[in-house]
């Protein structure tokens, strides 16, 4: 059986998520705080796009005396496979060569990030020894 999808979350709502991916639980207004100085966020600006998370069930929220505190129910690694599984199909119809012919031909590829490719294919191509310690 395959994964559900996982709910659309817009850029401002990601903001709010990686917050909540760095540490939670949190209040609005520790959320506030933060995405505050870095966004120019009110607290109510905060309040709705966790009011939006909570709908679509990618947080959850958990009455703390007159306050709530607020945790991530979606894995970080769950979403960013989805993103990037959609930038790729958008993008380059699902294949990945000509997303990384793509950005190699706009940026030099450092050594390390070709020694990782490497890495990766061999991986891909001997997942027996992949697994090895």
């Amino acid at each position: 059986m395959s994964k559900p999808a996982t709910p659309p979350i817009s850029d401002a709502e990601s903001q709010v998520m990686e917050r909540l991916w760095q540490r939670a639980p949190q209040t609005a207004e520790e959320l506030a705080a933060e995405l505050g100085t870095a966004q120019g966020w009110q607290t109510a600006t905060v309040k709705t796009l966790l009011n939006r998370l909570l709908n679509k069930g990618a947080i959850a929220a958990a009455k703390d005396g007159r306050r709530f505190l607020y945790r991530p129910l979606l894995a970080r690694e769950d979403w960013l496979g989805e993103q990037a599984t959609g930038l790729l199909d958008r993008l380059f119809g699902g294949s990945l060569a000509p997303l990384v012919a793509q950005f190699s031909s706009q940026r030099r590829l450092k050594a390390d990030d070709v020694a990782a490719l490497k890495r990766l294919l061999q991986d891909y191509e001997n997942p027996k020894e992949a697994k090895k310690p």
